[in-house]
């Protein structure tokens, strides 16, 4: 099956809510290999006489085929990941803070392909993928390839914060993950993915049932802005079954998989990771965004594009710099939720919307 091959897609969901930007901070932090000078950016201030910005928080779990024996795991996850997020943005914390803590939540959870759950590539291996990016500064730090690292995702802010680099991969994102200190898991292969892998016997099928039938996968992710005026994102993913060794998707690359600009706002994406590189959606939706659509507006049209360009699926979650924020899919489903002013909102199926208050 070639990459262009997924099928036009038809379907598409969005929702979204409004609110006003107010406020902007400056943070400077930076490192070399010998010796760590950062700034914690849960320590940032707001400038003073400047009123806060209400915090809003939202995650995905994955765009693809969710078949119903996953869905209220899926769903239970994904409230999970957004409550915690939340909590972080409620005590002060950063955009930043809030995304790491947010997907870290979902990498623990087996039921999606990110950390614990990660599907396996042809040789049966878990390969993982992250990228995470500050809004205010465009600090990025991503990791490609890399196995027994449970949180991916902080990994990929460490390469950020310490060290002069965007994205390091494989064995060289092992040998840093070593020498500052992260724990090596062994236990992200999950009995379940082990029997599924076992079914699909090449990667044409992998790619065929991630997204047309009940089995496989998908990536996850956040996007927040914090009480600073500050957008951040953050994806991470195991790939998709039966992949090449060393096969590399959207979610780690910048402006693919995510991407954050205070200017605008943030994104992070999921679904056919080729066809998502190929129309760089996470910046191609920033870019509409730019030109003055809304978060609802742009990736509308960006999903639509890459369905007729490639004909690939998938879905984003888009947070504007002021507080509009959507969550759009092309695929049968995506477990997504969003928490702004102490209410969640959260779905499953194609236009559908509950709404949750918080205590």
């Amino acid at each position: 099956m070639s990459q262009t091959s997924l099928g036009l897609c038809t379907q598409y969901y969005i929702t979204q809510q409004d609110s006003k930007r107010q406020a902007d901070n400056v943070k400077s932090a930076w490192s070399s290999e010998e010796q760590i000078i950062q700034k914690t950016c849960s320590q940032r201030r707001p400038e003073q006489g400047r009123p806060r910005m209400k915090t809003v928080i939202v995650v995905h779990g994955g765009a693809w085929a969710i078949p119903d024996e996953l869905a209220e795991a899926s769903m239970a996850g994904v409230k999970n990941a957004v409550r915690a997020g939340d909590t972080v943005l409620k005590n002060g914390g950063s955009a930043l803070d809030a995304v790491e803590k947010a997907v870290r939540s979902l990498e623990d959870d087996p039921t999606f392909d990110a950390g614990h759950g990660a599907v396996l590539n042809i040789n049966g291996e878990v390969e993982l993928d992250s990228i995470i990016m500050d809004g205010e500064t465009l600090a990025a730090g991503a990791v490609v390839c890399v196995r027994n690292i449970a949180n991916p995702v902080s990994l990929a802010r460490a390469v950020m914060e310490k060290t002069d680099h965007v994205m390091l991969t494989d064995r060289g994102a092992s040998m840093f993950a070593e020498r500052i200190g992260t724990p090596v898991a062994h236990d992200l292969v999950t009995e379940p993915e082990r029997k599924e892998w076992e079914h699909s016997k090449s990667y044409n099928d992998g790619v065929k049932m991630l997204f047309n039938k009940q089995w496989g996968h998908d990536t996850v992710g956040a996007v927040a802005l914090d009480s600073f005026g500050n957008v951040a994102c953050a994806t991470s993913t195991g790939g998709i079954r039966n992949k090449m060794v060393g096969r590399v998707g959207d979610s780690p690359i910048i402006g693919s998989g995510g991407y954050a600009d205070n200017r605008n706002g943030a994104v992070s994406c999921t679904g056919h990771g080729e066809s998502i590189l190929k129309v760089t959606l996470a910046r191609l939706i920033l870019f509409h965004m730019e030109q003055g659509k809304s978060s609802t507006a742009a990736v509308t049209a960006s999903l639509q594009y890459m369905c007729e360009r490639v004909r690939g699926c998938g879905g984003a979650i888009v947070l504007s710099s002021t507080g509009d924020w959507a969550a759009s899919f092309t695929t049968p489903r995506m477990a997504w939720a969003s928490i702004k002013e102490d209410v969640m909102h959260y779905g499953l199926n194609p236009k559908e919307e509950f709404t949750e208050m918080l205590q």
